[in-house]
């Protein structure tokens, strides 16, 4: 519990900081009433902003971008992580030190916050034709739109970036992150149809370029 406390203070001393050099990036800001901490949500948020960039806009492509992020699909996550059901290498440290109130006024915040597709992807021409196919196939049903609908309340697959997409796929396939019985089995018939062939074709579908007023 101490120790939870003690990354609490870290996390909020951090967050002064980044509030005090970041303009803030929710209008609304001001008409959200500060939790029991006085801490705002914005401020919450940019706590965030060092891996997963300003607004939650990832810059680097080891982490998700998770603005525009649906607050049920957020909010799942981060049970997640603090139940340990999700594997993490830094993550459940952090969530353990916010409360169930400050993470949902998080998700509330992210989820307003407008979803840019990362920038400068490469993708193979010759796979995003055969990738779309596999994503009606096995995908469409769960990640609507191409995989870039929020109101699935599931994770946005396309526009995120293609590095973090191969590791989270990575994880899913060896087990160490444990998938819904319905994607469990999605995946299982996708790779011994396709193959890791057909996974890559997936991939560099969500990868693939989008309009430029979508990108970062």
């Amino acid at each position: 519990m101490a120790n939870n406390k003690y990354i609490r203070a870290i996390l909020l001393l951090l967050s002064a900081a980044i509030y005090l050099y970041q303009p803030a990036y929710s209008q609304d800001d001001s008409d959200t009433p500060p939790l029991l901490t006085n801490v705002s949500a914005s401020m919450l948020a940019n706590t965030c902003s060092g891996c997963h960039g300003p607004g939650g806009r990832s810059l680097g492509p080891a982490t998700p971008t998770i603005s525009g992020m649906s607050p049920t699909f957020f909010i799942k996550q981060m049970e997640g992580y603090k139940s340990g059901k999700l594997p993490s290498t830094i993550m459940k440290r952090i969530v353990d030190g916010y409360t169930s109130a400050e993470i949902k006024q998080m998700a509330e915040f992210f989820s307003k916050q407008p979803f840019i597709a990362a920038k400068g992807q490469q993708s193979d021409k010759k796979l995003i034709p055969i990738g779309k196919k596999l994503h009606k196939k096995y995908c469409e049903k769960c990640h609507s739109k191409g995989g870039q609908s929020v109101e699935d309340d599931t994770g946005i697959l396309t526009g995120q970036w293609k590095r973090y997409l191969e590791t989270s796929m990575q994880d899913y396939i060896s087990g160490e992150r444990i998938a819904t019985k319905k994607m469990q089995h999605k995946i299982e018939v996708l790779m011994k149809k396709k193959g890791i062939n057909g996974l890559r074709a997936l991939i560099d579908y969500y990868a693939r370029p989008l309009p430029k007023k979508q990108e970062g």
